[in-house]
């Protein structure tokens, strides 16, 4: 799992610097933050129906999206994967 969020961190990257016609990705960036960090609670508001409404593929497809959406925001505020595993390392030591 952790090589496909890598390989997703890159490409959102890529779609960032290169903002190419057509993506979504694209689209999410050019709106800017906010509308980014709104998709994010979107995205964790449909997480918690799925968990209690729904079943567990819906649920997958559901946390796929957050994943998704949260490293876009990441990238728009240049924050890594390496970051966050350096804080989760720093609160389990």
């Amino acid at each position: 799992m952790t090589e496909m969020l890598t390989q997703l961190e890159a490409l959102i990257a890529e779609r960032k610097a290169e903002m190419p016609e057509g993506s979504y990705t694209t689209t999410l960036f050019q709106k800017g933050r906010h509308k980014i960090a709104q998709k994010v609670g979107e995205e964790a508001t449909e997480v918690v129906v799925a968990a209690l409404a729904e079943g567990r593929d819906e649920q997958i497809g559901e946390l796929a999206d957050l994943f998704y959406h949260t490293l876009v925001l990441m990238a728009e505020m240049d924050i890594s994967l390496d970051d966050i595993n350096a804080e989760l390392e720093k609160r389990h030591r």
